[in-house]
């Protein structure tokens, strides 16, 4: 069986622009704590102290921005598959899932659901990534990019699986199928 890839929801502006305003941000305060420092070059070193500190905090930033743009919803091999923030990576056998009790909801209207504590992730505004304590105090593991049209799987030992596919009809209808599951 050849893989089914679902795509993500896109990004909110938020998460988006975050890292560029903080890059931004780190370097207009490195640069005013040291102002008399960061305008006058050494004269065995040619390269402007600026420049240097501009270069750092862009190495500082670039790497999480990089991985944030990492998002991946498939089936593999008979599994689901999700890959969030490129390194949180976490598969699930439809079997283990109950879709019967999966829904698609705004997390807006369904608080209970929505992660409250990050206990190995990446989160940012409009963003989650990784494993989270949700407010009913499940655990649940999220690649969440919105609050609505959230797909909302059970497992049959008590965790979630909250995911924001593109058409997330498409991806619970994929994982029916594959586990002979009624709708």
């Amino acid at each position: 069986m050849a893989p089914q890839e679902f795509a993500v929801a896109p990004l909110p502006r938020g998460a988006l622009w975050f890292f560029p305003a903080l890059w931004l941000v780190l370097v207009v305060v490195a640069l005013l704590l040291r102002e008399d420092a960061a305008l006058h070059a050494h004269p065995s070193n040619p390269v402007p102290p600026w420049l240097v500190v501009a270069f750092g905090m862009a190495l500082a930033v670039a790497g999480p921005f990089i991985l944030l743009q990492y998002r991946r919803i498939r089936i593999v091999d008979g599994m689901l598959a999700v890959v969030a923030a490129g390194v949180f990576p976490h598969k699930v056998a439809p079997h283990d899932l109950d879709l019967d009790r999966a829904r698609i909801l705004d997390l807006d209207e369904h608080v209970e659901l929505k992660p409250r504590l990050r206990l190995w992730g990446f989160g940012l505004p409009g963003f989650s990534a990784g494993h989270f304590l949700l407010r009913n105090r499940a655990r649940a593991f999220c690649l969440l990019t919105r609050g609505e049209k959230v797909l909302v799987l059970p497992r049959r030992d008590g965790r979630f699986v909250l995911l924001s596919p593109e058409k997330p009809e498409a991806l619970l209808s994929a994982l029916r199928a594959l586990s002979g599951s009624r709708a």
